[in-house]
């Protein structure tokens, strides 16, 4: 079944003979297409696949689904993008991909399993030593342990075990839609609200068959660029905490609360929850908010344009950045990762240029393509650029109209995809139906789902004491990808 973003279509449709399901789904993504959600949704007593493929250069949608039982082909051996897939659909569902090379728990969520016990990747050798990190971490961050298999400084192999922040969020979205839905998708990840809501609001209209007014939509596109500055702000000034840069990092962090401070101004809440609802808005903009909003917008990014060109400028910063943690293009797009850190791998992927939506016409992205920790870094500075480029002409162009329309019952036995650009990259929420016209099946896949396994790539061949510096390049979520 083919789809345009954010349409809705009858879920029937996509049905497939389950041989012809695999035979399909790998001659897709061998024509270029990139599985962004694959999982398993219980149908009548039995279980049913369900593979959604974008062809990112077209701007096409792919949603193909076929019944399986006991268990089926594998096809992480051809695709490692699909390793982490396949490997949640055995966990929740039971159903064994036969062939999978490295079948285990991602979650812990099964009866009987405890968090972190399990195998482990093990090199032998005898002067091959082991170096465990977490789950518990010196810092105020979540759970998340770190197995390195080393000789001396070089690491062979990086395995990442996350698990333990396990939510049943999707579970809850699952009994949906009710008055807590939305906020439920807007702390799936809290760092991520504007992202998330705007996902599940997107699903929520496609499935009501309305059409959010343009003025909501540019307050939508507003306040996620906002969420955008705000972070890609804090991950550089953390990055030059990381290499001891400490004039870039405290001015970083201070204005990472300045962004906060702009989205607390429209809605009252410095991470954005309770601004977006399916239909709309909650919040608008009179002409004294905007006024104030554009003065702190130029002070507030022309101390950030001061305090990020120390970056740059510093050789003993640039040559601690450059050619550490490299993952190549190859290797990106192998993984299907998303977000900066594919375009700092020369992949080009962005949602807002890919698959348009809202206020973003004529998008164009920024890629810097040598795939270091550099890259991750420089392409945050050039979309930082962008998103005060893109805020300003916002705040300078408001559309008039309404901030929101009615959206009533949503459509029975139908299924939408919505995608949103994060700030971590392509946010996937995909929502089917029953007769009863409510959600039967909730699947939300965070970019960190696609990113962490290069992260572990990243320090293959490289030395432990660039780990640090090479996590906070991605800064990746815990709990986006627990849920």
């Amino acid at each position: 079944m083919r789809t345009e973003h954010l349409s809705r279509f009858d879920f029937a449709s996509a049905a497939v003979d389950p041989e012809l399901f695999l035979e399909t789904a790998g001659s897709r993504l061998n024509a270029g297409g990139r599985a962004i959600a694959y999982f398993a949704v219980p149908d009548n007593g039995i279980f049913r696949l369900v593979l959604a493929v974008a062809f990112d250069r077209e701007g096409r949608l792919e949603v193909y689904s076929a019944p399986a039982s006991g268990s089926f082909r594998s096809l992480t051996p051809s695709f490692p993008e699909l390793h982490l897939f396949e490997r949640e659909i055995y966990e929740t569902s039971g159903l064994k991909p036969e062939g999978h090379p490295w079948l285990k728990p991602i979650r812990f969520n099964t009866p009987g399993s405890v968090p972190g016990v399990t195998e482990y990747f093990t090199v032998h050798g005898s002067q091959v030593h082991e170096v465990a990190v977490g789950p518990v971490h010196a810092g105020v961050i979540e759970p998340g342990h770190f197995r390195f298999q080393c000789h001396g400084e070089r690491v062979f192999h990086l395995e990442i075990m996350l698990g333990y922040q396990h939510r049943g969020v999707e579970a809850r979205l699952s009994a949906g839609p009710d008055a807590r839905s939305i906020h439920y998708a807007e702390t799936l990840a809290g760092d991520t609200s504007i992202g998330h809501a705007w996902a599940y609001c997107g699903a929520v209209e496609a499935l009501a068959g309305v059409n959010v007014p343009p003025r909501a939509q540019a307050l939508r596109g507003l306040m996620l660029e906002l969420e955008r500055l705000a972070n890609h702000t804090g991950d550089l000034g953390a990055l030059a905490g990381d290499v001891a840069y400490l004039p870039t990092a405290s001015f970083c962090g201070r204005l990472r609360g300045d962004f906060l401070n702009m989205t607390a101004l429209v809605c009252g809440n410095r991470f954005g929850r309770n601004m977006l609802k399916p239909g709309g808005v909650n919040f608008d903009l009179d002409f004294a908010l905007i006024k104030e909003l554009k003065l702190r917008l130029d002070n507030t990014y022309r101390d950030v344009e001061n305090a990020v060109s120390l970056l740059w400028e510093t050789g003993s910063v640039t040559d601690r950045l450059e050619e550490t943690g490299v993952v190549s293009k190859e290797v990106a797009e192998g993984l299907g990762i998303v977000g900066p850190a594919a375009r700092a791998s020369g992949v080009g992927l962005d949602t807002r240029r890919n698959f348009p939506y809202g206020p973003y016409e004529d998008f164009t992205m920024s890629v810097s393509g040598s795939g270091d920790v550099y890259s991750r870094a420089y392409v945050r500075w050039l979309e930082i650029q962008k998103s005060v480029e893109l805020v300003g002409g916002w705040l300078d162009a408001l559309p008039e109209g309404p901030i929101e329309t009615e959206c009533g019952p949503l459509a029975p036995g139908s299924a939408a995809v919505s995608l949103i650009e994060g700030w971590r990259g392509q946010i996937c929420h995909f929502a089917l139906t029953g007769a009863d016209g409510r959600f039967r099946h909730y699947k939300v896949v965070d970019p960190s789902f696609h990113n962490w396994q290069a992260l572990a790539m990243a320090l293959r061949g490289g030395e432990i004491s660039d780990f640090p510096l090479c996590n906070k390049s991605f800064n990746l979520s815990y709990c986006g990808r627990d849920l």
